[in-house]
Order: C-alpha cells, then sequence, then structure tokens
C-alpha cells in the first residue's frame, strides 16, 4: 500500500494581501502566517527593511512589503502607514481566528537589551509601550516612530499590544529587540491548537 502524504497544498494557509495609496504613501503588503521566514522589503528606509525583514525571520511569516513615501518630507508616513497595513493584512489573514492561541508572550535578549512583549487578538485595541531612547534617529529612522508603527497595527489588527524595555542602552539593539520580540509573540499567539475547538473566548467572539 502506498503511503498517503500530506500535500502542502492541501493545507489552507492563513494569507493576506492589502494595498493602500494616499497622497502620502503608496503601499502593498503580502503576508503568510503559516511561512517560514523569507522576505522580500522594500520601504525606502534601510534601518526600516533590517526590521521588517528581522520580524518575518524571527515570526516564521512570509512577508513582502513595497512601499513607495514622501521621504523627501521625513519617514513619519511610511513607518505608520505600513504599520497600518500590516495592521490590516494581520487581522485579515487571521480570518475567524478559530483555535488560534490567541495570547502570545516572550521576554527577549539582544546583547545588553532586554525586550518584554506580550499581546492578545482579542479584537480590542490598545497599546502599552515603554522604552527610552537615547537618539533620535538610527540611520534614516526617527527612534520616536517605533511607537507609532506599533500603535498603528493595534488599531487596525485589534490588537492589545504590551511592549517594555528592561534593559538596554544601544538604541539598535532596542529597537531590534522590540521587533524580533512581537515576532515570536505573534506568532504565538497565531498557532493553532488542536485542543481548542472554536474560539478560545468565553463571549464566543473576537
Amino acid at each position: 500500500m502506498d503511503n498517503k502524504k500530506v500535500s502542502k497544498k492541501s493545507i489552507k494557509r492563513r494569507v493576506a494581501e492589502v494595498s493602500r495609496k494616499t497622497g502620502e504613501t503608496d503601499i502593498q503588503i503580502k503576508l503568510d502566517l503559516d511561512g517560514t521566514g523569507k522576505s522580500e522589503v522594500d520601504t525606502g528606509i534601510g534601518f526600516f527593511d533590517h526590521m521588517l525583514i528581522s520580524f518575518a525571520k524571527h515570526g516564521l511569516f512570509d512577508l513582502t512589503v513595497k512601499v513607495k513615501g514622501d521621504l523627501n518630507v521625513d519617514c513619519h508616513h511610511t513607518i505608520e502607514d505600513t504599520g497600518i497595513v500590516l495592521g490590516q493584512a494581520i487581522k485579515e489573514a487571521l480570518g475567524d481566528k478559530k483555535q488560534i492561541k490567541r495570547y502570545g508572550s516572550v521576554i527577549l535578549p539582544m546583547d545588553e537589551a532586554l525586550i518584554m512583549c506580550a499581546l492578545d487578538l482579542s479584537g480590542r485595541p490598545y497599546l502599552v509601550f515603554d522604552a527610552e531612547f537615547t537618539t533620535d534617529r538610527v540611520g534614516y529612522f526617527d527612534t520616536e516612530m517605533v511607537k507609532e508603527f506599533f500603535y498603528a497595527i493595534t488599531y487596525t489588527a485589534g490588537m492589545n499590544l504590551h511592549i517594555r524595555q528592561m534593559a538596554g542602552s544601544n538604541n539598535h539593539h532596542i529597537i531590534e529587540g522590540m521587533y524580533k520580540a512581537f515576532a515570536k509573540a505573534l506568532d504565538n499567539a497565531t498557532i493553532k491548537d488542536e485542543r481548542i475547538t472554536d474560539l478560545l473566548s468565553t463571549k464566543g467572539s473576537l
């Protein structure tokens, strides 16, 4: 008897493609929550590309991001609007949220930096962000945009997100630790658990 093999093509993958165009930015994002960490990212901001590539790699998400923004003004619209679209993609890819673990958390070290990230895919947006940066920029990335990026994600994804800097002095390490910690926490929260037969909620909805 031939052994039956399950083709990956037979498994319904959680994928979303979202586009958003305004007078300030033109963004296309494709996100596969069930990927392997492959990415293709071009935002026009080198450090931001590095952060999104790290997010994909450490969350094991396949991610394509293409952004044309008004960088002649500054980096604000490009980073914030990318967060808006990424949050939309996360929400769309999750679909009905059946069987997901819903919660994810991690304490992640990166050299001298230590970052805590915890999230709940509750459908209710809320961000608690606790960090101190000692420089205004890393490359062409304004450090104040870290909070704005995660704020944008929480509100379009419908996510309760806590990010806290527990230690750290190097701004590059602190920020990269946040993106990696967010990736690991989101990966944990989106995993399906066969013990959960419907939604992990007493209300019956997320």
